[in-house]
Formats: C-alpha cells, sequence, structure tokens
C-alpha cells in the first residue's frame, strides 16, 4: 500500500522535526516547510501531499491565510488540513473550521494525539466513495471532489458550509436541531454555540442561489431541507 504524505508548516524547526521523526515512525512520508510561502512552493511545485498540518501563527503570511488561499484554489481544495496552534479561543476555532479545517490541535500536544488525529482525519477521506454525490434539481454535491455545483456553476464553500448543506440535503425533509448539526458539521470535541449554526447557514444560503429558499427554519426545532415546490406553495 502506497503511503500517504503529510506536508508540515510550522516556523518551529524543532517541532517539525520532532513530528517529522514520528510521522515516519507511524508509517507516513512527511516534508517540512518552515513558512507558509515555502509550502505554496512546495506545491506549486507538483508535490502531492494526503494533509497538511498547519501552524496557524507564523512570520509572514498566516496559517489562516494559507488554509484560504488552498481551499479557494480548485486543485488544493481537497486538501485535507489540521491546524497546529496555541489560539485556543473560540473565535479562533470558528474561524479555522470556516476556512476548510478538518481538525485543530492546539498547543502544547503529544504526539499521540496529533497521529490519532491525522490517522482519523485520512480515514475519513479514504472512506469517502469515490463516486458519491448528492443532488437535488440544480444542486449538486460532489463529495469526491469536496465541491458544490449550483446550476451548472460550482460555488466555493467553507467546509463547515459544505458539510451543513449535505447533512440537510441527506435528509431531506426531516428537521434537524441545532445540536444535530453541531454534531455533524463540527469536528468532535469542538464547542461551539448555536449561534455558530445560524451563521453559517445564513453564508450558506447567499452562496446557493434560489436553492436558498429550500432551507427553511423551524422556529425552536432548527432547520430542514424542503423541496422548492413545498416551499414556493
Amino acid at each position: 500500500m502506497e503511503k500517504k504524505r503529510i506536508l508540515v508548516v510550522d516556523d518551529e524547526r524543532d517541532l517539525c522535526e520532532i513530528l517529522l521523526y514520528n510521522l515516519e515512525a507511524a508509517g507516513y512520508e512527511a516534508d517540512a516547510a518552515y513558512s507558509a510561502e515555502q509550502a505554496l512552493e512546495r506545491l506549486a511545485d507538483g508535490k502531492s501531499y494526503d494533509l497538511l498540518l498547519l501552524d496557524v501563527m507564523m512570520p509572514g503570511m498566516s496559517g489562516f491565510e494559507l488554509a484560504e488561499r488552498l481551499k479557494n484554489s480548485p486543485s488544493t481544495a481537497p486538501l485535507p488540513i489540521i491546524f497546529l496552534t496555541a489560539k485556543d479561543a473560540e473565535n479562533d476555532l470558528l474561524q479555522g473550521f470556516d476556512l476548510g479545517a478538518d481538525d485543530y490541535i492546539t498547543k502544547p500536544f503529544s504526539v499521540r494525539e496529533v497521529l490519532a488525529r491525522v490517522k482519523a482525519v485520512l480515514s475519513r477521506s479514504v472512506h469517502q466513495s469515490p463516486q458519491a454525490e448528492e443532488r437535488y434539481e440544480g444542486l449538486l454535491i460532489d463529495l469526491k471532489q469536496k465541491k458544490v455545483v449550483v446550476e451548472g456553476e460550482e460555488t466555493l464553500l467553507t467546509k463547515t458550509e459544505f458539510e451543513l448543506l449535505l447533512l440537510l440535503l441527506t435528509h431531506r425533509g426531516q428537521v434537524l436541531s441545532r445540536q444535530q448539526l453541531l454534531d455533524g458539521a463540527w469536528p468532535r470535541g469542538v464547542i461551539v454555540t448555536d449561534r455558530a449554526v445560524d451563521v453559517n447557514i445564513a453564508r450558506l444560503r447567499k452562496k446557493i442561489g434560489r436553492y436558498s429558499a429550500c432551507i427553511v427554519a423551524r422556529q425552536g426545532f432548527g432547520y430542514c431541507f424542503e423541496e422548492l415546490k413545498n416551499v414556493e406553495e
């Protein structure tokens, strides 16, 4: 079986060496970049990776800025990202997940925790069906390429928006509580408020054209995805 390739992006060289050693000992191929700019050079050179371990606070371009650039490019948008950072405020967590992060590890951390998170994220990526898609009329969710197409035009969603739309569409006609949406769209163990659901739903609606009307709020219960004919009646 081909080894999974991981790129560690962190300006702390000692930490990179520790991570590289342990990732390789765990059976992965691992490279290091000591800045976001160097990471972009590696990716531009055609090197392909299965996962990015990305520090947030770095001189020059931050990890958040790098993640945003990667997620806005069709060629790198599917690349899973785990943020490594000392920042653990709720707003920072929300910003990271809004940018498309798959997980978030706060420093200091144990190597065992990093390896467990890496394994979990890679496992989720592997078990996605390569041909899987969800469709409703002109709204398409491509699960292989992690993209959403509205009436033939791709629209860029954050990972959280993508997961919310997928949950609602796959449970069409069923009301999902805010807690169910939190459990399904945010990684386990991340503490966010119900307000985060409302904010991300509002952003999602702005990006999916006429299908925004399909995402209906049920006061006191949550949200559901209804067919257009039911909404328009």
